[in-house]
């Protein structure tokens, strides 16, 4: 005979006599095993996840972005897939605002220069302005405090900042605040200021479009500066979706999440397929009872492409209590990047580079990854808590946070293709932001490493946010969000 309970983990008794029943008190199963759980999250079926997204793509205009039956479809997909796990499965609603660009060109003292709109921009409208150009000097913090504006004329003016320390919103702000008819933002690095937003929080009221750093030198001279950055915003509503497992304490929960969209311009693999597919698995092998301590809450956001929209909304959503309630959270965005690098986010701040460290708790989770990477032969490097992804808006509530990246539209230093291998001044993905974000173009070992990366991680919190390299509780935890908040 058959005795189940317990889920995947029933027990199975074949019975010799009538005699020989089943207990109806079944042992429970064992606690899950974090590096089982990393071993059970096998690159091929990660990929197979983003097979289908690549389908879904591919059968909806090349895009799975925000105000896209692309989108719809994926949401369907991942929303499907967990439902059939036995996953209850919520996909709560939300607004956004869907942006798009009908024509951008900058023209420096009659030179032509490329420039790209930041998403979210306020549009020049067609015919665009034409102003003075004032350049805001480079320092510690370039364009992010009203001070920097002292000693200059940015009324009416197109003012020109350095990228870096602080985010384009918090320029905008301040530049708006000077006065000024627009604001061109230089990108600190080779190439041009590609997948930059605005956010919506702030309400931006200046156009916003950036450059590269080689065309930025042009303005060291520049007298003035015709713009057009003839943009549009629409409403859309988006959806997320989220799913819990029922087994787990509900005032220590651990938050798992990816974004879930893709840009216009293409299907979003890498950016952001690799780590849905990499999350989504996790969520499959672990179940929707597994034996934890602490209960895991699967997230995939909609809208993070358009400034971060669907995590910020639900973070907003909850309720001091249920805030309070979330032990960490664990973000994971591009994990199979065609020149991969091993970055961790860095939660003690120890590179020193760009913001500060994360709220108390981020240090160990980036201990907790980087011993997993450890036990791979590999020495992980670190990457700026920037603000570029879905962690954002649970740091900014001092939620502990961390997690793995395989790095972006960056180049690669020389030492980290030392130490991982790839190509030197290349970019992490050439492809980012483009049509060519496809299946074709995912690192497959990177994409395996990563992924069982997330499993682990996500075991490893399930069962325990104590010790050396675990997470605030209880008043400490209170207490601790209360000052890295003040």
């Amino acid at each position: 005979m058959v005795c189940t309970g317990w889920g995947r983990f029933g027990c199975v008794i074949v019975a010799a006599v009538v005699l020989a029943g089943c207990s109806s008190d079944p042992e429970p199963p064992p606690p899950i095993d974090a590096p089982a759980l990393a071993d059970a999250v096998t690159v091929d079926a990660v990929t197979a996840h983003l097979v289908e997204l690549d389908r879904i793509a591919g059968e909806h205009d090349g895009n799975r972005a925000l105000g896209t039956s692309g989108y719809d479809a994926s949401v369907d997909y991942v929303a499907g897939a967990l439902r059939n796990a036995g996953f209850d499965v919520r996909t709560p609603e939300f607004d956004a605002t869907l942006f798009g660009v009908e024509a951008q060109s900058l023209t420096v003292d009659g030179v032509d220069v490329p420039v790209r709109a930041l998403g979210l921009s306020p549009s020049t409208g067609p015919d665009g302005l034409t102003a003075p150009v004032v350049r805001v000097p480079l320092d510690d913090t370039p364009g992010c405090d009203a001070t920097d504006y002292d000693d200059l004329d940015a009324a009416g003016a197109i003012v020109v900042v350095d990228r870096g320390v602080c985010t384009f919103a918090v320029k905008e702000q301040v530049a708006a605040d000077s006065g000024a008819a627009a604001l061109l933002v230089v990108n600190n690095e080779d190439g041009p200021l590609a997948g930059a937003a605005l956010s919506e929080q702030t309400e931006p009221r200046i156009p916003v479009g950036g450059v590269s750093a080689a065309d930025g030198q042009r303005f060291a001279v520049a007298t003035s500066a015709a713009l057009t950055l003839d943009t549009r915003t629409e409403r859309q509503t988006s959806r997320n979706v989220i799913a819990q497992t029922t087994t787990g304490s509900t005032d220590d929960v651990v938050v798992v999440g990816a974004h879930l969209d893709s840009v216009p311009e293409g299907p979003g693999i890498n950016d952001n397929g690799s780590g849905v597919a990499a999350v989504l698995e996790t969520a499959l092998q672990l179940g929707p009872d597994p034996a934890v301590t602490n209960a895991v809450r699967f997230a995939f956001w909609g809208a993070e492409e358009v400034g971060l929209v669907g995590s910020s909304r639900y973070v907003e959503s909850l309720s001091p209590e249920e805030r309070d309630a979330i032990a960490l959270y664990l973000n994971f965005d591009m994990l199979g990047s065609p020149n991969p690098g091993y970055l961790l986010f860095d939660g003690d701040d120890s590179d020193g580079v760009g913001a500060g460290p994360g709220p108390e708790g981020s240090a160990g989770i980036e201990r907790t990854f980087a011993g997993f990477f450890a036990g791979r032969g590999i020495d992980a490097g670190g990457t700026d808590f920037d603000g570029r992804s879905d962690y954002g808006p649970f740091i900014a509530v001092g939620i502990p946070a961390g997690g793995v990246f395989s790095g972006a539209e960056e180049p690669k230093t020389p030492e980290q293709a030392g130490e991982w291998g790839g190509h030197a001044d290349e970019p992490f993905d050439p492809n980012y932001h483009a049509p060519e974000d496809d299946l074709a173009n995912i690192d497959r070992e990177a994409l395996a490493v990563n992924a069982a990366a997330v499993a682990y991680g996500t075991a490893v919190y399930a069962l325990s946010i104590e010790g050396p390299d675990g997470v605030p509780s209880g008043e400490v935890r209170a207490q601790a969000r209360a000052e890295f908040t003040e």
